[in-house]
């Protein structure tokens, strides 16, 4: 469904026309049109910015434009010999969320029941964690083995270990709790 405002049809800006649009849920901007998909009715927008190579693209589906008036005709925003990517930024901002994404795959037990995962992930709010398999790993010295009781918890300092069953025991406490409906 496209929107009308003044008999203008969304389907009918060309694209580098620069809008002020009001939504159906009260946001209010400016920005200039990138393309419209008539398939999905999505309006794909550059917002005006400050200057500089970052721009931010809205994409707005038609049915949400309460109104829209037209500021003007610019070039088209996605013009090359206007258009700026700054490749070096990307690729660095897609290591990070590549590592991001790989120590918290290693945050996730292979093979392991849904409590010892909370149990993991209680002990490694306080404490650093990791997997070994199905054993968890405690400041790499204490390990700690399925079925995930204090009596499973084996090696580390005296103090480390006991530290470790502490939690442990709480944690069983925590989920005992939870499973027996008494939140």
């Amino acid at each position: 469904m496209a929107m009308m405002d003044g008999g203008n049809n969304v389907e009918e800006l060309a694209v580098g026309c620069l809008l002020s649009i009001r939504t159906t849920l009260g946001d209010e901007f400016e920005g200039q049109v990138v393309t419209f998909d008539r398939p999905s009715n999505i309006l794909v927008l550059q917002e005006r910015s400050k200057p500089g190579p970052r721009r931010n693209i809205r994409l707005l589906k038609a049915n949400y434009i309460k109104d829209f008036t037209f500021l003007g005709q610019h070039d088209d925003p996605l013009d090359p010999t206007n258009c700026f990517l700054d490749l070096t930024a990307l690729q660095a901002r897609e290591e990070l969320a590549i590592r991001q994404a790989e120590a918290e795959a290693e945050r996730i037990g292979v093979g392991v029941t849904s409590e010892a995962q909370s149990i993991f992930d209680a002990l490694s709010k306080t404490l650093p964690v990791r997997w070994d398999k199905t054993v968890i790993v405690v400041m790499n010295e204490v390990r700690v083995s399925s079925p995930y009781h204090p009596e499973s918890v084996i090696g580390g300092t005296p103090a480390a270990n006991e530290r470790v069953k502490k939690v442990l025991e709480l944690e069983r406490k925590r989920l005992q709790m939870r499973s027996s409906g008494g939140q």
